[in-house]
This record gives structure tokens, sequence and C-alpha cells, in this order.
């Protein structure tokens, strides 16, 4: 997996077996450093660094790719959690030109990681794509809106 940004207690990289292509969104996961079951083991102030990486990585997500010619209409945040368990935050790009996860509808995986394992691999975000979120993921961390979050 492609890391895009770490701060001290979380990372947020690139999916390298992405469950959305990357001309369908993209997919990004943050994930704390050390393991812990759910959000409900978080300290108030990792609960507060979460919320704030997954605006940003959001925001950063869909400023870079758009610039890409891959626009994005919304992410989808998911706390899936059903194949591994161990808190992670998937950040799926819902992209209006979709050909496979369309948007506007549902996302549809495998139920089960077997059979994820047995698809055919999506294709993830290119290191293009991974170095200009990393780069506003920093930008965007040094706005008004962040900085002092």
């Amino acid at each position: 997996m492609a890391l895009i940004f770490e701060s001290d207690n979380f990372q947020i990289i690139a999916a390298d077996r992405p469950h959305v292509s990357r001309t369908d969104g993209g997919h990004l996961l943050i994930a704390p450093k050390v393991p812990i079951e759910d959000r409900t083991k978080l300290s108030r102030e990792s609960a507060i660094e979460l919320m704030k990486l997954t605006m940003v990585a959001g925001e950063a997500m869909k400023n870079a790719l758009a610039k890409k010619g891959i626009e994005i209409g919304r992410i989808n945040y998911q706390d899936n959690g059903n194949w591994t368990h161990k808190l992670h935050i998937h950040l799926y790009g819902r992209a209006r030109g979709a050909t496979v996860q369309k948007y506007g509808t549902p996302l549809s995986f495998p139920a089960t990681q077997t059979e994820f394992e047995q698809m055919e691999n999506l294709e993830p975000l290119s290191e293009g794509d991974v170095t200009a979120i990393r780069d506003e993921v920093i930008r965007l961390l040094n706005t008004e809106k962040y900085k002092d979050f």
C-alpha cells in the first residue's frame, strides 16, 4: 500500500488492491498506527484527529483526482471491519463517470474476503495520483479550515 500521509497516530494509504478502481473514483484507507478494535476504543483526541483526517483525505482526493479528469461527486466513508477486525476507515470515491461502481447507486462488494481475492484486480491509484493527493493533504492541513482543528 502506498503511504499518502502519516500523523503521530494514523496513516492515510492508497489501497494496492482497491475495492473501487481508479477511474470509478479510487480507494483510500485511514488506519491507526497502533491497531485497535473499533472507534469506541479511541481517546477523545484520537477521535477528533480521525475525523479531521477523514475530512482532509476526502477533500484532497476529490481535488487531486479532478485535476486528473476523474470528477468525484461524493466520497463514501465506511468503517467496514468485516474481514479485518481492526479499526480502519475506507474512503471510496464515487466518480460521476464510473462504469462499474456507477455513481448514484450503492457500492457492491463480494460477500467474503475469499470472493474478493478471486476477483480480477481493479486499477489502483497511480503514483502520480498518490503524489497529488499527498500534496493536497499537506496543503489543506495548512489552511485556516484545518490547521487549528
